[in-house]
């Protein structure tokens, strides 16, 4: 494998999440802290990015076939999912964890950084294109499974209502949207406006990794087994879909290169917050999110080996 993609991806990733992982060791940070990490990303850095790069996208018909290469994906995965279970007749609650595993990755938090360090010229505007669509497709649906396992404490009516309420407060939801709207409407955001948007955006990949690490460290661990096979759908399985995908929808070289990857992204970071906060597997999604993401600098290299880069 080429030094200068390792040099590019695995090396400045590792570095990251390490500094993150020994600022808590050392005591730089302490239990808690991670939430102003993450809070920053969430509602300033990440939905700046989505907003300027999707106001400053043109929608071709080269981009729509992108977009919409971008999430069939997941839905062909989803699909699968629900038939399976129909047929095999296993419980809704291990098809919950089976769709929470694959379906929410970490396109914006690591997706973004890797592709824009394994692509330096144009990597970042196809993973920030490929990263928001496929979010409009995968929060919805990873929040709804949450919900849906909540039901003994509540309706379906209140479980969708409650979707339906933190969707229209998503500020990456609603940052992807806006910035679509200003696209159709061929408004330019002024030049001012538009280089705090993109320096503000800009910070999201150091940061986001370097959260990662942060979030890391002292967790509890556990099922590592069950998390290590649950975490192949997304190192194998979902790349396959989206290879596959690619070559239905006649893409090549870096687009196709960039569907691949995004879906073999780690699991969210935000899954660890979402299981805590519904109680849904909380050590198997942390020993998930660990594997996939400490993993994912060896896995997402021999994925750019195997579609053709050296």
């Amino acid at each position: 494998m080429d030094t200068n993609i390792v040099s590019r991806t695995i090396i400045p990733i590792v570095l990251l999440i390490g500094m993150g992982f020994l600022s808590r060791k050392i005591g730089f940070l302490k239990s808690g802290d991670e939430r102003v990490l993450n809070a920053y990303v969430y509602y300033f850095a990440l939905p700046a990015l989505f907003f300027v790069d999707m106001a400053e996208t043109k929608f071709t018909e080269e981009n729509l076939r992108f977009m919409t290469a971008g999430v069939t994906p997941i839905l062909v995965v989803l699909t699968i999912y629900i038939l399976l279970y129909f047929v095999l007749r296993f419980s809704k609650n291990k098809l919950y964890l089976l769709i929470s595993s694959t379906v929410f990755g970490s396109t914006a938090f690591f997706g973004i950084p890797f592709i824009t360090f394994a692509f330096p010229t144009g990597g970042e505007k196809l993973a920030t294109l490929s990263a928001a669509f496929i979010s409009i497709i995968a929060v919805p649906i990873s929040i709804t499974v949450l919900e849906l396992y909540k039901l003994k404490e509540t309706t379906i009516w209140k479980a969708l209502k409650s979707v339906a309420k933190r969707l229209s407060r998503n500020p990456l939801v609603m940052s992807i949207l806006s910035g679509v709207a200003l696209s159709l409407l061929e408004t330019e955001i002024p030049l001012p406006i538009s280089t705090f948007l993109h320096m503000l955006g800009g910070t999201t990949s150091v940061v986001a990794i370097f959260m990662l690490g942060v979030f890391l460290y002292g967790r509890k661990y556990a099922n590592v087994v069950e998390a290590f096979r649950l975490s192949l759908l997304r190192i194998v399985f979902l790349p396959i879909v989206a290879l596959l995908t690619t070559m239905l929808f006649n893409l090549s070289g870096m687009e196709r290169s960039t569907l691949v990857l995004m879906h073999g992204m780690p699991v969210a970071i935000s899954m660890i917050v979402l299981g805590e906060r519904y109680d849904f597997y909380k050590e198997t999604i942390a020993s998930l999110i660990l594997i996939s993401s400490v993993g994912a600098g060896l896995y997402l290299n021999l994925w750019l080996l195997t579609l053709g880069y050296p």
